[in-house]
Order: structure tokens, then C-alpha cells, then sequence
């Protein structure tokens, strides 16, 4: 299922941007070796995947030929979201050669990193079926492409944590004692942007009662053993989430499964992603 565009804060506008960026590292003054090709030339393409994937990158791919030739046609056959079967082709273009071919390596790029991260993300999200946890996602993303790869988790089927240092409060350890404790910086945090979430990091089950008895909205364990969790977990019912951060395989799902924790966040998603191999072929009329 394809997210909305509205789900990601500045996406769209990201997407230019990002776009315009990758076509002005690449083409800089001008591809001198599409200039190989008679101006006039046109053309058809088929791009193909030869792995299975789930696909994300369309509205990238849009992008980089808009903005290098608006009349160029992209028929789409795939969306965001579906899984994908290997040699499945998923877009055509038709248009002027060289626009095909000076745009190929920055949409496919754009493609093989996106579908990349939603991939990694449905095997996670695979993993907390049937489950009421969330997997959400880090700020452990590619420079420049953190709305993107935002989008891409969503599209793979988990969940976002905070867009950046701006939206949400995640206070950890150096944060509370530059602040003064956690009573401190939660009181401040609340002064400073009310109605934002305010997350806690917390090691001990002393500090997760200080964070609970200040009104933390979300509480990450760090480094609790399972009975600790448990009583974690009894103690936050009904006035704060809890969240586990880090590697998670099928095993230990199950087991916070058990616990009903109701977050796991886990950077893996957008940093440990494998790029989808992808084909971009000229066809013959």
C-alpha cells in the first residue's frame, strides 16, 4: 500500500530538491557522451528488477525526467509498496534518447537505495506479524535522504520515529545531566514546545519512575533484562509507551512479543539496507 505524500513533513519539496542535487552531480555541464546520439534520436526503455524487492522510488523517477524533459512518458507498472518479483519490469519510458540516458544512473540510484530500505523494512515488519509492537525507524539515515528513506520504511510497512531533532524529544543520557536530571529536562521540554513528545531514555527502573512520575510520553529501555522489562512494563501501563532500541531477530521478537512492549526502534532499517539490482534496456521498435 503506498503511503500519502502528506505522511512525510516536506516531502514533496524534498524530492525536488534531492533530485535537482543528484541530476547537478552528475550531469554537471552537459553528458558529453549522450552527445554521441543525434539530438533528434527517440527512443523506448524498459527498467527491470532482477531480484525480488518491494518497490519505492516512483515519485523520484518522476522527478528526474521532469526536470529534464517534461514531454518524456513514463508508463508506471508498478507502485510503492507491492512486492516485487524478480525480472518483473516495473516502469517504460519513451521519449528522447538522450534524456533516457542522461537521466538512467540518478532515477535508478534513487530506485535501488529506496526499494533497498522498504525491502529491509517489510522483513522487519514480517518479523512483528501478528504481534502488537511497532517497528519504527532511526535518524541512522543516507545524508540528504531522510524524508526519502522515511517514506521508504513506511512503504515497506514499519513505522517512523521522529523526522529530526525538531519534531519530538528523545532526552538520553548526556541530555539529563547537562540538564540538571530527568525531572529537569522533561519540566524544560514541555516548556520549551508543548504537545510535543517527549521520550526518555532511561537505565535503571528508579529512573523510569522519575521519567513517569514527569509526564514522559515514550519510554526507551536501555540494557534491561527481561524481568526487568516486565516490571518496566507494569509500571508504565496506561501512562507511558514503552520502546526497545537496537538489533531484533525472529527470536527476540517473539520474546518482547511476550512482554507486549509496544515499540521496537531499530536503525538497520535505513543504514544496513543492500541496494536493489536493477536494468535499464533500449528497445528495438
Amino acid at each position: 500500500m503506498t503511503p500519502s505524500s502528506t505522511a512525510i513533513p516536506n516531502l514533496v519539496e524534498d524530492i525536488r530538491r534531492a533530485v535537482s542535487n543528484a541530476l547537478a552531480e552528475d550531469i554537471g555541464d552537459g553528458d558529453i557522451t549522450a552527445q554521441l546520439i543525434p539530438a533528434e534520436r527517440q527512443a523506448r526503455a524498459r527498467v527491470i528488477t532482477r531480484e525480488d524487492c518491494v518497490f519505492c522510488g516512483k515519485a523520484w523517477v518522476d522527478e528526474v525526467f521532469h526536470q529534464l524533459d517534461p514531454q518524456l512518458t513514463i508508463n508506471w507498472l508498478v507502485e510503492d509498496g507491492d512486492h516485487v518479483s524478480a525480472k518483473s519490469t516495473l516502469f517504460e519510458l519513451q521519449g528522447n534518447a538522450r534524456t533516457i540516458l542522461s537521466g538512467e544512473r540518478c532515477a535508478l540510484n534513487f530506485v535501488q537505495t529506496l526499494s533497498g530500505t522498504a525491502t529491509t523494512a517489510a522483513e522487519y515488519a514480517a518479523l512483528a506479524s501478528g504481534s502488537e509492537i511497532r517497528i519504527l525507524d532511526t535518524r541512522k539515515t543516507i545524508p540528504g535522504l531522510r524524508t526519502a528513506q522515511k517514506y521508504a520504511v513506511l512503504c515497506g510497512g514499519c513505522s517512523n520515529h521522529r523526522i529530526g531533532l525538531y519534531d519530538a524529544f528523545l532526552i538520553k543520557e548526556n541530555h539529563i545531566a547537562a540538564a540538571g536530571g530527568i525531572k529537569n529536562a522533561i519540566s524544560q521540554a514541555h516548556q520549551i514546545k508543548p504537545g510535543a513528545l517527549v521520550e526518555v531514555e532511561v537505565e535503571t527502573l528508579a529512573e523510569l519512575q522519575q521519567a513517569l512520575d514527569a509526564g514522559a510520553d515514550v519510554i526507551m529501555l536501555d540494557e534491561f533484562t527481561d524481568e526487568m522489562t516486565a516490571e518496566a512494563l507494569k509500571l508504565a501501563r496506561g501512562r507511558a509507551k514503552i520502546e526497545i532500541s537496537g538489533s531484533v531477530d525472529e527470536a527476540r521478537l517473539k520474546q518482547l512479543s511476550g512482554l507486549a512492549v509496544d515499540y521496537i526502534s531499530s536503525g538497520s532499517l535505513t543504514k544496513h539496507l543492500r541496494a536493489i539490482d536493477l536494468s535499464l534496456r533500449l528497445l528495438s521498435d
